[in-house]
């Protein structure tokens, strides 16, 4: 079980570790340096090289934390706090599909369509869900680390 902890805990290090390095150190700078045109074609870019990761998190996050709960025993015989942190990394992996399949899609037509005020929109609702999303992370880690 310790080789499935480890890619489990790698896949959440890069998910919320990426969040947090987005949100809090890059996006201020970008907003400060770059003019809006070039703002919105940089996130878009950003977003693409991302993403590509956080799938590849939730594939290993998904796949080691559903293995794990099989060698518990199963849904039917797991602690409090492994329901939990079930539940808020379902909603995150939620938040991100529609993040992803939603509010992404229209960024990348709106930065194509050259329509900036609408590809404001878009971008404010990603760092409104990417927050939330950082948000749960780090509640989710503090229950896992709590609890050994």
């Amino acid at each position: 079980m310790g080789t499935l902890k480890v890619l489990h805990l790698l896949g959440v290090v890069i998910w919320v570790g990426g969040m947090f390095f987005a949100y809090m150190v890059l996006r201020p700078v970008v907003n400060q340096l770059l003019p809006s045109p070039q703002m919105f074609k940089f996130w878009q870019a950003i977003f693409a090289s991302f993403f590509h990761w956080v799938w590849l998190s939730i594939t290993v996050i998904l796949a080691s934390g559903l293995h794990m709960i099989s060698e518990m025993g199963g849904f039917g015989k797991l602690p409090f706090n492994v329901y939990l942190m079930f539940a808020i990394g379902s909603m995150m992996m939620v938040i991100f599909i529609y993040v992803f399949f939603t509010a992404y899609r229209k960024l990348k037509r709106y930065v194509a369509e050259e329509e900036w005020e609408l590809a404001g929109i878009s971008l404010v609702q990603i760092r409104v869900l990417i927050g939330l999303n950082l948000i749960l992370g780090f509640v989710t880690i503090a229950i896992a680390v709590l609890d050994t």
